[in-house]
């Protein structure tokens, strides 16, 4: 496989960076959201309930700066032709598996900042308290949640379709789709 056929270097590192922390996210976002605070003081205490919201809300933030700088990169060195023509069928599904993602998670960690800020919590970064930008509103908070939680879900099945094809590719059709993102040297499988 040419080297033509592999996304860049800094694009194909953002990726499992950012999957990485979108696990992380949605695995404590589901904790919040099934236990609720008083649910998470109740099992492991305050201190571990505040350490689980302000990684949480620093994930999102990362997430959508991470995102931000993978659009950039993207724009710049544009895709990679595959090394094999994809079927019909495998264009379009990817092109809106991808483009769905891709949107979700620029609009996830927005959803969650602004249900934070208006909702009158603190917008955390690591150890930082962001400034407050907009109004208070308890109401809105909670649809925004509500809409933060739905879209977590979205990008959950998305995510598992992703990785479902990106499998399918790797260990069936073999063609090196696996490769395009790969952080490692192609080896023949």
């Amino acid at each position: 496989m040419a080297l033509a056929t592999r996304y860049a270097y800094s694009h194909r590192l953002l990726h499992w960076l950012i999957a990485g922390l979108v696990i992380c996210s949605l695995a404590s976002g589901m904790t919040l959201g099934w236990l609720g605070f008083d649910g998470l003081v109740e099992r492991f205490g305050t201190a571990a309930t505040n350490f689980l919201y302000r990684y949480h809300k620093t994930f999102g933030l990362l997430i959508l700066g991470l995102m931000m700088l993978r659009l950039i990169i993207r724009l710049v060195k544009g895709k990679p032709a595959y090394a094999e023509p994809l079927p019909t069928f495998h264009r379009v599904a990817s092109s809106i598996v991808h483009t769905l993602l891709y949107l979700l998670l620029f609009i996830m960690p927005l959803l969650g900042w602004l249900a934070t800020d208006i909702g009158d919590f603190p917008v955390e970064f690591f150890g930082s308290h962001l400034p407050g930008l907009i109004a208070k509103n308890q109401a809105l908070s909670e649809r925004l949640y509500q809409w933060h939680g739905r879209v977590g879900w979205a990008i959950l099945v998305l995510a598992l379709i992703h990785i479902s094809a990106a499998l399918y590719h790797w260990c069936i059709r073999r063609d090196g789709v696996m490769q395009r993102m790969s952080l490692f040297p192609r080896r023949d499988i």
